[in-house]
């Protein structure tokens, strides 16, 4: 009966304050666990089970991720929260920090509790102006609550935690050249191993996690790992935050369990725009290879699904696109986004997404040679693998995925010098 007076007074305009998140079973997690003092390894094997992958884009196992730190290790241990969300296509986690910014306050404060870290930083992104202020604003309502700080809840446990603002570079979305900003360099990418676990913020063990992977936290260990694991499917644990956009109706965030058909997102979404033919989808950000409408149709939005189909579920920003879309207008604008976007500090990736830019540029123009479509595939596979981070791949798969299944598109611009949609 308390949790529905709680319910009913719940004020649906203003979730993002500290009390509404109270009333909603907020901080009830860590107050559980210091007061009794839960083991870590018990909380780490929780996460484990639940199935939580990184919420990302990569999709690694946050529970097996918080393992490989050693707690044990005497001196400090960060957790770091990447919400610089610069995948093009992804919108999620700025509503997170804006809408529920204590859910990833009391993530980040239990992950500290499980490898022993008492300090977090948490990433966001320069433009992300309204959500760094709820940020802080929720930041400081905890600190006077007690659940940030010195000693917390009287447990004898520390941990403190602070917004670090970006500056708008894409590259800073990858985990290494994160720290290096945070550190007060240049944003690029280190060379790996050693891994963030061992060396990572000023040279120590470094858990870097996403926003809605942290901020989902709480609400696992409420209910239990096997709860949210059963939610989702095998290999693709709990629900997850969609953002959909481009040609349907509604556009906007949906959380649906993992393994939901994509027809069923897309209804939610409003269908495609005006009723139009569903042409093609990115289904994971703009750095995952694109797939045709009619093969997207028959998909479920899970890892595995989206993998064997030739892309990747990625951040899970879905952007679709209609029959009025050229596919080469399309990849042109990708390409040249990578190209600006490159840190510059592999030759491959400084040189190929300069080399891709031009030549898909050159056919859009009218421009094109017979010759451009091989070079396209040429290039693109020798940046593929060959860069110390990811950002080398995440401009060569979009050109691969094009070529695949649009590449009448591209002959016919070649062939006619015009766009084939018109």
């Amino acid at each position: 009966m308390a949790n529905e007076v709680c319910f009913r007074n719940l004020d649906l305009d203003r979730p993002w304050l500290l009390d509404q998140y109270q009333r909603r079973g907020g901080y009830e997690m860590i107050t559980r666990i210091l007061k009794d003092q839960v083991a870590p390894s018990q909380i780490i094997d929780e996460v484990k089970k639940s199935g939580l992958r990184g919420r990302g884009g990569a999709g690694f196992p946050t529970g097996l991720k918080w393992s490989f730190i050693n707690r044990d290790l005497p001196g400090a241990k960060y957790i770091v929260c990447n919400s610089d969300e610069g995948e093009p296509g992804t919108f999620k986690d700025r509503d997170i920090l804006r809408y529920n910014p204590h859910a990833l306050i009391e993530g980040m404060v239990i992950a500290g509790y499980a490898v022993g870290a008492n300090a977090g930083f948490n990433y966001i992104r320069g433009e992300f102006w309204e959500p760094y202020e709820r940020f802080e604003a929720a930041l400081e309502e905890a600190r006077k609550a007690g659940f940030l700080g010195k000693d917390i809840l009287g447990s004898g446990f520390d941990f403190a935690l602070y917004s670090h603002l970006g500056a708008g570079a894409y590259i800073c979305g990858e985990e290494t050249a994160l720290l290096e900003s945070i550190e007060g360099k240049k944003g690029q990418p280190r060379y790996k191993p050693p891994f963030p676990a061992q060396f990572g913020l000023y040279g120590r063990p470094t858990i870097i996690n996403n926003t809605e992977s942290l901020a989902s936290v709480p609400e696992i260990l409420r209910n239990g790992g096997e709860w949210f694991r059963d939610l989702g499917v095998e290999n693709s644990g709990g629900s997850k935050l969609f953002s959909i956009s481009g040609n349907v109706s509604r556009p906007g965030n949906y959380e649906i369990p993992m393994g939901t058909p994509f027809a069923e997102l897309l209804e939610m979404a409003g269908g495609v725009r005006g009723g139009r033919e569903l042409k093609a989808v990115i289904p994971g950000g703009s750095s995952a290879p694109v797939i045709p409408g009619d093969q997207m149709l028959g998909l479920n939005m899970d890892y595995d699904s989206i993998a064997q189909a030739g892309s990747m579920l990625g951040s899970g920003a879905v952007i679709v696109m209609d029959d009025t879309n050229c596919m080469v207008k399309v990849l042109e604008r990708m390409s040249y986004f990578y190209y600006e976007e490159s840190c510059g500090q592999c030759t491959p990736c400084r040189e190929g997404t300069g080399w891709m830019y031009r030549v898909v540029h050159r056919i859009e123009q009218g421009e094109g040679r017979q010759e451009d479509l091989e070079l396209l595939d040429d290039v693109a596979a020798k940046i593929q693998g060959r860069t110390i981070c990811a950002l080398g791949d995440a401009a060569a798969m979009p050109v691969a995925g094009m070529l695949k299944h649009f590449r009448d598109e591209f002959q016919y611009h070649i062939d006619h010098k015009k766009c084939m949609v018109g």
